[in-house]
């Protein structure tokens, strides 16, 4: 789930932007299809964290929807079977707005 962001610009000519950032603890969530294609291999969570030698708590993570590194997206794909040229099928890419200083 994306909840945006509100740009404004500042008196030096800078730009704020607020809406993930100041969340805090909250993170963005960003569907993917890892737990549907490792149910599909019939492995677990922890085997598939063994075979892409990533930690369990990574896997659990991922499968929520947590946003991680592209180098752990590799390993997973890698792990699973697929190639990384797979990887907009496994995890699709985010339309996020681009937020540009605001002109006087």
């Amino acid at each position: 789930m994306y909840f945006g962001s509100d740009s404004r610009s500042i008196g030096n000519g800078g730009l704020i932007v607020i809406g993930m950032e100041q969340m805090g603890a909250q993170e963005e969530r960003v569907p993917n299809r890892v737990r549907e294609l490792r149910e599909n291999k019939l492995m677990t969570q922890a085997q598939l964290a063994r075979k892409a030698k990533v930690a369990l708590r990574t896997i659990h993570s991922v499968e929520k929807g947590m946003n991680c590194r592209m180098d752990t997206k590799r390993k997973i794909l890698l792990a699973l079977g697929l190639s990384f040229e797979d990887k907009d099928q496994v995890f699709p890419p985010v339309n996020r707005p681009m937020s540009f200083p605001m002109t006087h």
